[in-house]
């Protein structure tokens, strides 16, 4: 018989060009306000691999919530969140913070529960992961008016994010 068997025993074995990684999210983001400013936080959801990654396509289906009865949380909050590449370090969240999945608006919440948020990027974008140090970062931002002055509060966040990829001139 020919056909498959023998077609498959020709050449050298290839390596799989395109990868998929898919991850869980079942994590706490502490988000902070720093005066009367909008509240940020951050949480890592995982390393990517090593190599230099060009990004295919990322999507993420995502529910945040409050604890449901947090004085310094406004039960109909509204926010932002974006995954990339580097952790927000201030109320905005641009350039590497949202490199993976764009900043997305989030709410209004109902009992400080958010609507679930799809969000999906298909921009090309090339990551040097070389040195095996990047990592997937959610970042959340809450409205200035939404968290009391000066405090924190915690949000459960739950999911699912994929991340699809071709690994170049990895050693």
């Amino acid at each position: 018989m020919k056909g498959l068997p023998r077609s498959l025993s020709r050449g050298n074995a290839q390596a799989q060009t395109v990868s998929k990684i898919k991850v869980a999210v079942n994590h706490t983001v502490t988000v902070s306000a720093t005066g009367a400013a909008i509240g940020f936080g951050t949480v890592v959801l995982g390393g990517l691999p090593e190599g230099q990654l060009k990004m295919i396509a990322a999507a993420c289906k995502l529910d945040f919530s409050g604890s449901g009865a947090d004085a310094n949380l406004s039960d109909t909050w509204n926010g932002d969140f974006g995954i990339g590449t580097t952790p927000a370090d201030d109320a905005t969240i641009s350039v590497g913070d949202v490199d993976v999945i764009a900043s997305t608006a989030l709410g209004p919440a109902v009992a400080e529960v958010a609507p679930t948020a799809n969000a999906i990027n298909g921009t090309d974008a090339v990551f040097d992961n070389t040195a095996a140090d990047l990592e997937l970062n959610l970042n959340v931002l809450v409205d200035a008016a939404d968290i009391v002055d000066d405090e924190s509060v915690d949000l459960t966040v739950t999911g699912v994010v994929e991340f699809t990829f071709v690994t170049m001139l990895d050693d």
